[in-house]
């Protein structure tokens, strides 16, 4: 390992490049950089005696920047020593010839999204602006093994709710049975929409699924309003803005065969729900960060009125 790259004054232009030039040639790098704790009154690019100030959350997003993780920082008094490392990819879609992508076995099975405090704050968040009553009827499409339902009893104390989930993995919804067994599961593939024995739901939920490719995404997302939604009734989605690597979050989506974030394609989904909802009478909030959180409510107009299924699920 080479000597640590010592930066107090140069501006993030020229220490990126040189970080870079470091990671490239070892893998990694050592950086010593102004403590960002003596001053906390401080914004980023703002000189004090040790130093041009930046928070651990530059460095965070210069780490996430260059695809590598950085260790857990070491304080020297007035200096903070930084180690970033290049991992090798771990993808969570990989798969052997026997395998389903998500199934029961896969490496998707390793991730907890409710671990990432943003998503688990927006999505409680979301389902308070449902407002559910006992006995709601609530679908979950795509639920895979059932984590986000443990959300429901976070968010609703003591509430009883009729949950239905489909996914197309019978391997995972094994595992979801044996998480919720008072939940019914379904094996379905949601290109296969509208199942009229589903019926009428107070709640659709749907994490991360319609982006997935396979998925006729517009085409669902109309058949689960028409079909599927109670009058009255609630929906709340998330969009995948973010890539898994050797168990690190890596911000912005990304297009097939792109290294770095391109958000088009997300924008454009979400535009196209935002407005289909909005058009058609649904209160719509936005949030999140690694998974953009969508939900949307009844608005009720000045008359009193809740948008029916037939109006919401109409038009373009």
């Amino acid at each position: 390992m080479s000597e640590p790259l010592i930066f107090s004054f140069e501006p993030m232009h020229e220490i990126l490049p040189r970080v870079r030039a470091a990671l490239n040639g070892q893998g990694e790098a050592q950086l010593s950089v102004p403590n960002p704790d003596l001053d906390l009154q401080r914004f980023p690019g703002e000189r004090t005696p040790q130093g041009i100030w930046r928070p651990l959350q530059a460095w965070l997003d210069l780490a996430d920047r260059l695809e590598c993780h950085l260790m857990t920082p070491v304080v020297r008094g007035e200096r903070l020593e930084l180690h970033l490392r290049r991992l090798p990819g771990a993808s969570l879609h990989r798969r052997s010839k026997d395998q389903e992508r998500y199934g029961a076995d896969s490496e998707f099975q390793r991730l907890d999204k409710l671990e990432d405090p943003i998503l688990l704050d927006d999505l409680l968040e979301a389902l308070a602006r449902v407002r559910l009553q006992p006995g709601a009827r609530i679908l979950d499409v795509g639920v895979n093994s059932g984590r986000e339902l443990q959300l429901l009893d976070l968010a609703y104390p003591g509430h009883d709710f009729q949950v239905v989930g489909i996914d197309v993995s019978e391997s995972a919804l094994q595992l979801a049975r044996t998480r919720f067994a008072h939940y019914s599961f379904r094996t379905l593939d949601v290109n296969n929409l509208p199942h009229a024995a589903l019926g009428r739901f107070d709640l659709v939920l749907s994490l991360g699924t319609l982006q997935s490719s396979g998925i006729e995404q517009d085409r669902v997302f109309r058949t689960l309003l028409r079909d599927h939604l109670s009058p009255g009734g609630a929906l709340i989605l998330s969009l995948p803005n973010c890539r898994l690597e050797a168990g690190r979050l890596s911000y912005g989506a990304r297009l097939l065969n792109f290294r770095r974030p391109d958000l088009s394609l997300l924008l454009k989904d979400l535009a196209l729900y935002r407005r289909h909802l909005q058009k058609h009478g649904f209160r719509v909030y936005v949030t999140g960060k690694y998974e953009i959180v969508l939900t949307a409510v009844p608005q009720v107009g000045p008359t009193g009125d809740q948008p029916t299924l037939e109006s919401a699920a109409s038009g373009s």
